[in-house]
């Protein structure tokens, strides 16, 4: 504790004891629990973040420095976000009103002239489909560009324009027409000419792919865990699974209100009329009607282009039974791929033991022989 006392200015030295600075360090360990890791470091001119990994939590230790490289600042304080994005890479796209943010990869030698779009899943996510200390959309990129592949990846609207989505959007709103009109900015783009483009969706945006692919006219298509069968009925067996597993996170009440709200959904009771309070996920009427007039294995069937479905066995979010509906509904379909992962996740990540959300707490990357596979199909 001398040594390290030895780093403050003498303003602080003066006030902070090295007793005092032994007592402090067994008090956080147990609120904050044991450290383990430092898990990225980032600074803004003289005040560094050190984002600590504690058995615990996770949170930033602030710490400012004089210009003779003396502490005059320590805290304790949520994870600060900094965007490390080079400005070489960061293209706007314009959709629906609002410039969508993201960031274009393109290799700089052994271009291969394919250029694929990751489309997100559900709820707000951003360019790197940011879970936890998760970034799934960020492995693929940077692998397909390691191997000559360029990508686009995007903030999207419900991430970065929450007010542009409201109880008349839609899915069509939230993810298909952005995804469409970035495949046409890179298709009617002379810096483009030449290029194959291909759309990959992942869980919603795989799901929502047949419409996409109405009209994005794309070279190929990426299925990564989309499911087949109707979201509504994904989400009471989610519901079910999660009790099984904890029932302190979801209660058997929680089971049987999500139960209530598909039935109704389901039946003829349900019209745009019907408050969100009634309805899974409290989304507005507007967005279910949507969702439960669309057929995703009939609307598949009208896809030309190559196809790769890939999904995941350790995947409880969408499982198995949709890949294998998938599979069976183009079985005569030739130029489609499947690929079955069974250690893989929902976010492809490689994990062990019972499946649950826990799973998107452990910082992991993109599984090596998925990125493989994808590589190769994209080649082709």
């Amino acid at each position: 504790m001398e040594k390290a006392h030895a780093f403050f200015d003498p303003s602080m030295g003066g006030q902070v004891s090295p007793e005092d600075l032994k007592s402090l360090e067994e008090q956080l360990e147990g609120q904050l629990g044991e450290l383990k890791n430092i898990l990225e470091v980032n600074n803004e001119k003289d005040t560094y973040y050190f984002y600590s990994d504690f058995s615990k939590t996770k949170l930033d230790i602030q710490i400012t420095f004089n210009e003779s490289n003396k502490i005059v600042g320590f805290y304790f304080v949520p994870h600060k976000f900094f965007d490390k994005t080079d400005d070489k890479t960061v293209l706007k796209i314009k959709s629906e009103g609002i410039d969508l943010n993201g960031i274009l990869l393109q290799p700089e030698q052994n271009n291969k002239k394919k250029l694929v779009i990751l489309v997100h899943g559900s709820g707000p996510q951003d360019r790197d489909e940011t879970i936890g200390e998760n970034k799934p959309f960020k492995d693929i990129a940077e692998y397909l560009l390691k191997n000559g592949i360029s990508s686009y990846r995007y903030d999207k609207r419900t991430y970065s324009n929450p007010e542009t989505f409201n109880d008349q959007s839609t899915v069509e709103q939230e993810t298909i027409n952005d995804a469409v009109n970035i495949s046409n900015y890179f298709k009617n783009n002379e810096n483009f000419k030449g290029y194959q483009i291909i759309v990959l969706g992942h869980s919603q945006g795989a799901y929502l792919m047949p419409k996409i692919a109405e009209k994005a006219n794309a070279s190929k298509y990426i299925f990564m865990a989309g499911n087949a069968r109707p979201l509504q009925n994904l989400l009471v067996e989610q519901f079910e699974y999660l009790h099984k597993i904890d029932p302190s996170k979801v209660s058997d009440q929680d089971v049987q209100n999500i139960k209530k709200q598909v039935d109704f959904l389901n039946s003829n009771k349900f019209n745009l009329n019907t408050p969100k309070s009634e309805l899974p996920l409290e989304q507005s009427a507007a967005y279910w009607k949507y969702l439960v007039d669309y057929k995703p294995l009939e609307a598949i069937k009208s896809i030309k282009a190559p196809m790769f479905f890939a999904q995941g066995g350790r995947d409880y979010q969408v499982t198995e039974k949709d890949f294998e509906l998938w599979k069976n509904q183009l079985k005569n379909n030739k130029s489609t791929e499947f690929k079955f992962y069974p250690s893989l996740s929902h976010l492809f990540i490689k994990g062990s033991g019972t499946p649950s959300p826990k799973d998107y707490e452990i910082k992991g990357n993109v599984d090596e022989e998925f990125l493989k596979d994808l590589t190769q199909f994209i080649l082709k």
